[in-house]
């Protein structure tokens, strides 16, 4: 009977003393671990959420940017707060003796266009920045890096050189040779030119505000018409725009504005 509770007693410490003895080891393997927050700017980020994803342990940063929080080796810290990207942690073997700095970007934002509140001032850098507006297409093509395209998916015309040269060397450009005598090659070089025209004035007109044109004078009716007078009175203006710098070509078309708005009084007075 006696023999039979002393071995009960023994197994019964055997047990408790295994429990102690992992209870005291996982407590000295956690410990405090600290850090800081900031954001792009190096500014600090306060009520960030810190969560030990091993313990469901959260804590928050405080205004300085600062949290502790109670981690073993290896342990996933999740850094969490509204408005920015994620950021996930392990806490190294040897992290305690340092402090760890954890750095969140924002989240990116549609920042929309920027709207034309009042007529061109003279002044290049404001009225680019008050007329532009964001070209979404051209972000995303840059953020997916989508390739350009080599040139324009259109048959090119025929010219009279490179038809005329092989008849010299002996040989014949039977298409060639019919498109210059039929006209086609000369149809399609004023098509593409007209084509090329309104596609630099759509250029423009996406990226400017009607208000830009119609609080300087100019009806909005005549807004492409007098982007194409630009163009031929000035035709760095169109050169900006085949570059896509939309600053240039607006200082320049600018230029162009006080003699375009006198030909329309003229034109007025006479009807």
């Amino acid at each position: 009977m006696n023999l039979t509770w002393r071995n009960m007693s023994m197994g019964g410490w055997k047990k408790f003393s295994f429990l102690l003895i992992f209870a005291f080891s996982h407590f000295f393997a956690q410990q405090v671990f600290t850090g800081q927050i900031i954001d792009d700017s190096g500014d600090n980020l306060s009520s960030v959420v810190v969560i030990n994803m091993s313990t469901d342990q959260k804590t928050l940063s405080n205004s300085f940017g600062m949290f502790s929080m109670a981690a073993s080796p290896n342990d996933e810290l999740r850094f969490v707060k509204e408005d920015f990207m994620r950021v996930s942690v392990r806490v190294p073997a040897n992290g305690f003796n340092s402090q760890l700095l954890v750095r969140m970007n924002p989240i990116p934002r549609d920042v929309g266009e920027v709207k034309i509140t009042k007529k061109p001032t003279g002044n290049l850098e404001t009225d680019s920045r008050l007329a532009a507006k964001v070209d979404k297409g051209e972000i995303v093509k840059q953020a997916v890096g989508l390739p350009e395209p080599v040139g324009k998916m259109r048959e090119k015309p025929a010219e009279v050189k490179k038809v005329l040269l092989p008849i010299l060397l002996g040989s014949l450009d039977v298409q060639g040779t019919y498109d210059l005598i039929s006209g086609k090659a000369r149809r399609q070089k004023r098509q593409y030119r007209y084509d090329d025209l309104q596609e630099h004035i759509e250029w423009v007109r996406n990226r400017v505000d009607n208000d830009y044109f119609t609080e300087a004078g100019i009806p909005e009716e005549r807004i492409s018409e007098f982007i194409q007078y630009a163009f031929e009175v000035k035709p760095q203006v169109r050169t900006y725009v085949k570059a896509k710098n939309l600053a240039g070509a607006l200082l320049r078309m600018e230029e162009t504005m006080p003699v375009y708005l006198e030909r329309l009084k003229t034109s007025k007075i006479q009807k």
